[in-house]
């Protein structure tokens, strides 16, 4: 067949760009075309991968997105695609992977009622109601139970056209045989001692993501453990912010903030806590990325996959309405009892071996490709 796949903005340390990437690869080893429609791509193109730039400019990103919409409508009616398979929400696809929470819930519980009034508003929910309403024919891999629950409740969307899908955790966030020796090189290339204590973070978009949270935190830890810590931040985003805060904070010297990079499993055999306090995350694959490394952790309710630390027993999960308090009081708990911590890298790494963790992008073009 002739796939089509649609995403926005494609750079390589996205979550979302990741399992496009690798759906979209086992879709051509399995002998589909594979066509990309996107508006910007960073990165190497796959061997074999048709992109199409979409030429579209407009100053709010709501319209560039109709443009986009638009223009690959046009040329698919000259070219035609056998499946299109959307990454982000819009009208027409035959499949949607929705890595994204529920927007019209955020619209609603998140914003004043005057923003329903914007034509962004307007732009986004009629998108999203055109993947999930009754009529609609999209058939949705979703990623989250609880996210699936919320647009059910919105849109009545028919149980048939959602597919839940289990998480898709790469090979290579698995601790390997030699992890203490990693371990140890990591250590000493970023001037670890065996009494520092490293948290780290990763995720592009910080705000997203509670970065400010982890530095507040860090920030209220009693001054003996502050002066172990260090915090080392991930992602695709713009660090001044968060730097400045650090700088307020009193955290200059205890916190790095790096671009995304390609060794993040060398992080999480390095680090000593894996610090995720998101204001609002879908999944939140980096969390099961940190238990199949055997790094404990600390997420916010807020994370589709939290429920999957508790039943690993890898760490704790921060309970909703989010308090920074309890958090403070958390972090400080978790860096102070270091048996602690190897209990919950044994038990995750144990629950690791048996839990279906690893098989997302394989159903996901199971589905894609079914007749």
């Amino acid at each position: 067949m002739q796939l089509a796949f649609a995403l926005f903005k494609y750079f390589p340390f996205g979550g979302l760009q990741r399992d496009f990437l690798r759906i979209a690869g086992i879709c051509q080893a399995r002998g589909h075309r594979v066509r990309v429609y996107a508006l910007s791509w960073q990165g190497t193109l796959p061997d074999g991968f048709e992109l199409m730039r979409v030429p579209v400019k407009a100053l709010a990103n709501h319209r560039r997105y109709e443009k986009f919409a638009d223009w690959m409508r046009r040329d698919l009616a000259e070219r035609p695609a056998d499946r299109l398979v959307g990454f982000n929400k819009m009208p027409g696809l035959d499949v949607y992977y929705c890595a994204d929470p529920c927007y019209e819930e955020k619209a609603r519980t998140l914003r004043s009622p005057m923003y329903r009034l914007s034509g962004r508003y307007r732009h986004f929910a009629a998108y999203e109601r055109a993947v999930f309403a009754p009529r609609a024919k999209t058939e949705i891999l979703m990623l989250s139970a609880v996210q699936q629950a919320l647009y059910v409740r919105h849109y009545a969307t028919p149980a048939a056209r959602l597919h839940l899908l289990p998480p898709g955790i790469a090979a290579d966030r698995r601790a390997p045989p030699d992890a203490a020796r990693i371990r140890a090189g990591f250590r000493r290339e970023f001037r670890l001692g065996d009494d520092d204590l490293l948290l780290l973070q990763v995720g592009s978009g910080f705000k997203t993501k509670g970065l400010d949270r982890s530095l507040r935190a860090l920030a209220a830890l009693p001054e003996a453990l502050k002066r172990r810590a260090r915090l080392i931040a991930i992602g695709q985003d713009e660090p001044k912010p968060f730097l400045s805060l650090a700088r307020a904070l009193g955290l200059a010297d205890r916190v790095r903030i790096l671009k995304g990079r390609d060794d993040i499993p060398r992080f999480l055999l390095g680090a000593d806590l894996l610090l995720h306090p998101a204001y609002s995350e879908n999944t939140g694959t980096v969390l099961l990325e940190a238990v199949v490394a055997g790094l404990p952790l600390i997420a916010s309710a807020a994370c589709g996959y939290a429920h999957y630390i508790e039943e690993a027993g890898a760490g704790r999960v921060l309970p909703q309405p989010f308090e920074q308090a309890a958090f403070d009081r958390l972090l400080a708990e978790a860096l102070e009892d270091g048996q602690q911590r190897r209990r919950w890298r044994d038990s995750g790494l144990a629950w690791a071996e048996r839990a279906d963790i690893y098989s997302l992008h394989e159903r996901a073009a199971d589905i894609i490709l079914r007749p």
